[in-house]
């Protein structure tokens, strides 16, 4: 085993993310700076994967590595490694769970990510991705989609053209573009959140939501601030979806009015994103979307993060003696 690999453990940050953004539903996402996921990873001489401690607020996750995000994930990218050594892996969850944020995403990528850096690289991102969704599928309770998983392993703001094969794009954005995001104090499952979507929807929609989708790519690419205001606009998604989140329209209309660039869920919800020019200017949204949400005794987290180019990153590496 000290012949395969130098160093055999590694601690690593996971980042959360924005999907959909607006008109791009399963297709659009951006990474965030925080909140995120820890992992650390060991390898060991005893084969298999041992998830061994979970801290945050995590208590119902399972330690079954059948039935965990990180280690399903992991599993993909040992089966198809067939190594002679096994890894044990400590999960640190410090973002929400259920919270739009894509916290399945996030312990998806950060143990393939680990296992990967360890290794010196044998997988490429694309072939990372693929694992990573395998993780991601036991979160939706469906077919597997990566807006978040993209731009958590890849960084910055993405574009999934396809799944299968993987095929993403990283799209360049505004330096000065900042993120406000209000997580409110309840959870919504994803596969609660897909199940009341509609299967049939109006042409005219269609047509609508496809022109706001390619114009935000046009605004962020020029960069073009207007465009991006008018292209943030969801018509087939959040008029089902912000049901589900107390006061969701008014805290849009307190975005918009106190200057923002655009709002609407993230995920399947309950944060909610606002962009804006500045770091001031996102956290004047911040407060004032926090004030909707205090009048109806709704506890919430408000982050405020440019956009994450970067994706997971290595915080320690300890190397064998």
């Amino acid at each position: 085993m000290k012949n395969i690999i130098k160093a055999k453990k590694i601690k690593v940050f996971s980042p959360a993310s924005v999907s959909n953004v607006g008109a791009g539903f399963d297709t659009f996402g951006f990474a965030l700076n925080i909140p995120g996921d820890e992992l650390l990873l060991k390898i060991v001489e005893k084969p298999g994967i041992h998830l061994t401690k979970i801290t945050g607020d995590a208590h119902h996750l399972p330690k079954d590595a059948k039935k965990n995000t990180a280690t399903v994930s992991l599993k993909a990218m040992m089966d198809a490694l067939a190594p002679k050594f096994g890894v044990e892996i400590e999960l640190h969850k410090k973002m929400p769970l259920g919270s739009g944020l894509g916290s399945s995403a996030a312990s998806a990528v950060a143990s393939v990510f680990a296992l990967n850096s360890l290794l010196k690289k044998p997988f490429a991102k694309n072939e990372l991705l693929s694992f990573a969704l395998a993780g991601e599928k036991i979160a939706s309770g469906s077919v597997a989609h990566a807006d978040n998983v993209a731009p958590c392993l890849y960084g910055g703001f993405t574009l999934v053209r396809s799944c299968s094969p993987p095929d993403v794009i990283v799209i360049p954005t505004p330096k000065d573009l900042h993120c406000t995001i209000i997580h409110p104090h309840i959870e919504i499952k994803t596969e609660f959140a897909r199940k009341i979507l509609r299967s049939q929807i109006k042409l005219s929609d269609a047509v609508k939501q496809w022109g706001n989708a390619s114009a935000l790519i046009a605004g962020l690419m020029k960069p073009d601030y207007d465009l991006i205001k008018r292209s943030v606009e969801d018509c087939i998604i959040e008029p089902i979806r912000g049901s589900l989140i107390p006061n969701y329209f008014l805290l849009k209309e307190t975005a918009l009015t106190n200057g923002a660039l655009g709002c609407s869920i993230s995920g399947s919800g309950p944060s909610v994103f606002a962009l804006s020019r500045s770091e001031k200017d996102a956290k004047v949204l911040g407060s004032a979307m926090r004030k909707v949400l205090t009048k109806i005794h709704l506890r919430s987290d408000i982050f405020i993060s440019k956009i994450n180019h970067e994706g997971p990153k290595i915080l320690s590496l300890t190397e064998t003696i």
